[in-house]
């Protein structure tokens, strides 16, 4: 599939230093998992925003919540990474730096290989407990005292992800607003959805002197800030530019 991107768009994107991806919605669409919106179906379709992804929701109900939040990552779990997800690792292995900014909380980036990987919204494949902030990537969980309990403090564990009506982590932002203020090069890949700061962040890097690539057929602010536009799907375009840059060697095919 030829990429509707000139040449000296391209001959940049080949020899920046440091690549900035950012992602959201759009990328966890090429493995069919559910959005949010998607998934407040059947029997959850019953219970309010604030009863099922928020904090003073779990404090009323953490069984509740959690089992909302197992229901989703189970989903996210039989999903597999899609041909967009491995030519972002594709990428990452050929420039010398490289950051992957996401919103998705699915896991799939990093089950498809990414490792430079901020995720903003935090991951459903993680937990943290409710009063120290304990990280854990695995849990005991019986179906009687859910939510489960810390195995450091005793406190109970909520989904380690960002829910409703809280901010972003501090940290998290510094490292990516960071990245995106020293790249080349930041493409914004997909439906992303256009909340600040992440918003702000095309123009972070123009400021900077970056080259703004944005991969969506959506006029959303990314595209708007662009320098450049690619309308292809994410399966088709993203394995296209990996070949773009680096050739067919040890690139996947296009289905």
């Amino acid at each position: 599939m030829p990429l509707t991107l000139p040449e000296r768009a391209l001959e940049r994107l080949r020899t920046a230093r440091h690549v900035v991806a950012l992602t959201g919605g759009g990328m966890a669409a090429t493995s069919s998992v559910p959005s949010f919106r998607q998934a407040h179906t059947g029997e959850w379709a019953q219970f309010d925003v604030s009863e099922l992804a928020t904090q003073q929701g779990f404090m009323r109900n953490p069984r509740r919540v959690w089992q909302w939040y197992d229901y989703r990552r189970k989903l996210a779990d039989s999903a597999e990474p899609s041909l967009a997800h491995y030519a972002l690792v594709d990428i990452e292995q050929h420039f010398p730096a490289f950051t992957l900014i996401t919103q998705t909380i699915d896991g799939l980036h990093w089950r498809a290989g990414s490792r430079e990987l901020i995720e903003l919204n935090g991951c459903l494949r993680r937990a943290r407990c409710f009063e120290a902030g304990h990280v854990l990537s695995s849990w005991d969980e019986e179906e009687e005292t859910l939510p489960p309990n810390c195995p450091h403090c005793g406190s109970s564990l909520r989904p380690d992800v960002i829910m409703f009506g809280e901010g972003l982590p501090d940290w998290e932002l510094k490292r990516a607003r960071h990245a995106v203020e020293q790249c080349d090069v930041l493409l914004c890949v997909g439906e992303i959805s256009a909340i600040e700061p992440v918003s702000s962040f095309p123009f972070l890097a123009r400021r900077s002197g970056a080259q703004v690539i944005s991969l969506a057929d959506d006029d959303s602010i990314y595209s708007m800030l662009a320098d450049y536009v690619i309308v292809e799907p994410l399966n088709q375009a993203l394995p296209a530019l990996v070949q773009a840059i680096v050739g067919g060697e040890n690139t996947r095919q296009v289905a």
